[in-house]
């Protein structure tokens, strides 16, 4: 982690934002009604393209408080609390108005019976009561901005529990102020560190105790700026204080530890403004494994699950998802207080050739960057070390020069690499002298250097005076006591600042208006029902997404005229809204080269249907396409972010390796080449063992096709699949074989 801040370690946030072109907003309250100037804009499916970022100000130092349900009594949990909210008040030099109804006075202060009674208007009322409901109501009439509710019993207890929430949320939307809770806690009104400096942390949590390793590194040195404990987030949630976090000049990091999202457009909108505004987001976030999975009617559907969308969104925004509390903690803190990175070499530098050599290996298998350094600066770097030893990266002192004169020069050659943006130095244990000498080396040489100097210290004991005075007593080394928790980190480093150096909000350019395509395909949808093969080509159609010359037919001579006009070899398969997966009831037949195997083929075909009891619209007569790499495309709904587009392996592949990359629309052509790139299975788009290369250009168009379908389409589309989407040689286009669509 790193030590105590003296001095800060990055630009200010408004000069950052500045350098990218983009000045700070002014924060707006978002209960206020907008003007028609300050309209939230739309897209074309009604939904906002911009994060709504209430002013919360006034929540974290407000100039009055009340205290509803105020207690003095001896033994009474509310005395406790009332107790620490004065001291909290007293800090943030706020007046605090007690409320009971039957008691004068609280700790010597001023009792009132009712909120009508206060004497001035409050910014902030803490509900000390079990119903928060009819207390709601009385604060909608004296114009509080913001309430905290403590109270427990419900969504968390169940569906009676959920109904309770429901109605407190709806009072609150009706009286205008802004609540946090229920089921919070005193967490946002801990006591914070004044006497440090730099970028600092913002948390935010569900769970309050999950938040209580990152508060604590305040310990070391580490400043934390404000503490959000969302509880059940009746009203505000993870995504409004993200927003709000994001614009705050001191803030350097965000971290959550989060259990779910209440509504995931508006966590997409918040993440994009942290993203746009170069603030990284770290997130710990539970619930990987599903239990109850849904059973999707497309191997679209059964490729995403719940958490791989939530994964994929995270990582399109920018969200750094962690773990652990601990890389919770060591990642925010290296993301608050590093500058930005002048390389993304990494270089390793040891006493021990092991240690460097067994560190090398977890970094690069993590996908760190370790260049090897020039001959040139390997010739330098053993002016200072034995021929013998390796230097080209790792590098290893042998130990003994760090020990004099020697160990500074060796550290400063390396850091002047202009190939070189990040040192890190594994101390497996103290060795003193050489161990504290290293320390204090590596100390003094990141006052002198923009670079990012790490430390690991590896002893279990962590009371040696090199950790806890030099290492932890500097501003500008980022002490680590695992080698999985510094790479972490560091990637995470790396990372962020090459994805904001080129990151452009998806939301710009989202359409507003329907396309054309969209008045042809909602003439397609039939509401509640599965369509046919045909009509899901038709719908393909109409977004210009190529399909096969086929003709839907009715008998088996109107099939031989189809089959000379389609051109042999053809495919015939059954077509209908009932049918999905048609091959392993025999539905499907391939490679027909005469008129006599055409109506073979429609008689079992139709024979087949009649037995299962298949409704038909017809049987297809289709173009046969042989070569290619066959990939699946296809949108599904979830549950917190609306329409998904998923790209993986097609054709059996599906079944087998479940092979597939996931986007949440809006996103662009450098989202949906990121997909390819995500695929295990990626180098058969490159062509392998003699095969061409695939049109990926095309392979990416027909993506954004279907982005753009879904965002049209929105939940009148309940799910599409494009399997096998034929990627063609390069040049040649994708030709989409067969679709599932099913409307909503």
């Amino acid at each position: 982690m790193l030590g105590s801040t003296h001095g800060t370690l990055t630009t200010d946030f408004r000069a950052r934002v500045e350098a990218c072109g983009e000045t700070p907003r002014t924060a707006v309250h978002s209960s206020a009604a907008p003007s028609a100037d300050d309209a939230v804009p739309m897209d074309v499916s009604g939904r906002p393209l911009q994060a709504d970022v209430p002013d919360l100000d006034r929540f974290f130092r407000p100039e009055s408080v009340a205290v509803v349900g105020a207690s003095d009594a001896d033994g009474r949990p509310n005395a406790g609390i009332t107790r620490r909210l004065i001291a909290w008040a007293e800090r943030v030099g706020a007046r605090i108005h007690p409320v009971h109804p039957t008691r004068p006075t609280v700790f010597g202060r001023t009792c009132y019976a009712s909120v009508a009674d206060l004497p001035e208007q409050v910014d902030l009322a803490v509900l000390l009561v079990a119903d928060p409901l009819p207390v709601i109501e009385e604060l909608a009439e004296t114009k509080v901005r913001f309430a905290v509710a403590f109270a427990s019993g419900f969504a968390e207890t169940g569906d009676e529990g959920a109904a309770a929430q429901e109605r407190l949320a709806a009072a609150v939307r009706r009286s205008g102020l802004r609540l946090l809770g229920p089921n919070t806690n005193l967490n946002a009104f801990e006591e914070f560190r004044e006497d440090l400096d730099g970028p600092a942390i913002a948390l935010i949590t569900q769970s309050g105790h999950q938040g209580r390793p990152v508060h604590t590194l305040q310990e070391l040195g580490i400043r934390l700026s404000h503490w959000a404990p969302t509880g059940n987030e009746a009203d505000l949630e993870a995504s409004d204080f993200i927003s709000y976090f994001a614009e705050r000049p001191e803030v350097g990091s965000i971290a959550c530890y989060l259990e779910g999202l209440k509504d995931g457009r508006s966590f997409l909108l918040a993440a994009d403004r942290a993203a746009r505004n170069g603030v990284p987001v770290v997130a710990v976030k539970v619930g990987r494994t599903e239990t109850g999975a849904r059973m999707a009617a497309s191997h679209t559907g059964k490729l995403t699950g719940a958490d791989t969308v939530v994964d994929a969104a995270m990582r399109q925004f920018g969200v750094i998802r962690v773990d652990g509390l601990d890389e919770l903690q060591d990642t925010a803190a290296l993301l608050a207080r590093a500058r930005t990175p002048q390389a993304d070499g990494v270089v390793v530098y040891s006493i021990s050739g092991g240690t460097g050599a067994h560190f090398s290996d977890l970094a690069s298998e993590a996908g760190l960057h370790l260049p090897t350094l020039s001959q040139a600066k390997q010739d330098e770097l053993h002016q200072w070390i034995p021929e013998y030893l390796n230097v080209a990266n790792p590098v290893d002192n042998g130990g003994h020069p760090v020990g004099d004169w020697r160990g500074r020069k060796i550290i400063d050659a390396i850091l002047a690499d202009p190939s070189v943006g990040v040192l890190i130095c594994p101390i497996t244990g103290p060795f003193p002298p050489m161990s504290d000498r290293l320390a204090q080396d590596l100390v003094d040489a990141a006052e002198r250097t923009d670079k990012l100097i790490c430390v690991i210290w590896g002893s279990p004991v962590g009371t040696e005076d090199a950790y806890r005075t030099t290492l932890l007593g500097s501003s500008r080394v980022a002490t680590f006591r695992t080698f999985g928790n510094c790479i972490t980190a560091v990637r995470a480093y790396l990372g962020h600042h090459r994805f904001t150096a080129r990151y452009r909000s998806p939301f710009e350019d989202a359409p507003r208006t329907p396309s054309p395509s969209y008045r042809k395909a909602q003439a397609l949808m039939r509401p509640g029902q599965q369509l046919s093969e045909h009509a899901a080509k038709q719908l393909l159609r109409a977004y210009g997404i190529r399909v096969p010359r086929e003709q839907l037919v009715t008998s088996a001579a109107a099939a031989v005229r189809a089959a000379g006009l389609v051109g042999y070899p053809v495919v015939m398969k059954a077509s209908g809204p009932q049918l999905g997966h048609k091959t392993e009831l025999g539905l499907v037949k391939i490679g027909l080269t005469s008129a006599s195997q055409i109506r073979d083929a429609y008689r079992e075909l139709t024979d087949i249907a009649r037995y299962e009891n298949v409704p038909l619209d017809g049987i297809l007569v289709c173009q046969m396409v042989e070569r290619g790499v066959e990939m699946v495309v296809g949108v599904t709904q979830d549950d917190l972010f609306g329409p998904t587009v998923t790209v993986g392996l097609g054709g059996v592949l599906v079944e087998v390796l479940h092979d597939a990359a996931v986007r949440v629309p809006p996103f662009g052509e450098d989202q949906a080449r990121a997909m390819l790139r995500e695929l295990r299975g990626h180098a058969l788009l490159e062509g392998v063992r003699g095969a061409p290369p695939a049109d990926v250009d095309a392979l990416v168009e027909v993506v954004l096709r279907i982005q753009r379908m879904a965002l049209e389409l929105g939940d009148e589309l309940s799910e599409l699949d494009i399997n096998p989407l034929m990627v063609l040689p390069r040049g040649q286009g994708a030709v989409a074989l067969d679709a599932l669509a099913i409307c909503r």
